[in-house]
């Protein structure tokens, strides 16, 4: 535990950080069981530095995407039942309401796929 804390202390004193520096404070956080704003205040460093290196060590998530297709039969016997909802990638819905045309459904997915860099579904 001492040699952690002389990591953290070494590592909180330099001005530039390399992968192996901030992999130490960032250890040394998650060992802690600390509030990351606590243990960055109480090594001397700034919690928005040991932040950015957080993200930038934990291996990205990897994004799923699932299979859809569009199918037009029985689009008029559900025209009179409730609306539907499609929750786009990055969290916007669409409320679709009943009776509503799958040209017209397909023509505002295709606009907000665009103006949202192309997430999806």
């Amino acid at each position: 535990m001492a040699s952690r804390k002389n990591g953290v202390a070494r590592v909180a004193s330099l001005r530039y950080w390399q992968v192996e520096d901030a992999r130490v404070a960032v250890e040394a956080w998650k060992a802690s069981g600390e509030r990351l704003p606590a243990f960055a205040k109480r090594h001397g460093i700034k919690p928005r530095r040991l932040r950015q290196w957080v993200t930038r060590l934990e291996p990205a998530q990897e994004i799923t995407f699932h299979p859809v297709r569009v199918v037009e039969s029985r689009w008029e016997e559900k025209a009179q039942g409730d609306p539907i909802e499609i929750v786009m990638g990055d969290g916007r819905t669409v409320r679709v309401p009943p009776g509503f045309r799958i040209q017209d459904l397909e023509r505002v997915l295709s606009v907000l796929s665009v103006l949202g860099g192309g997430a999806g579904c």
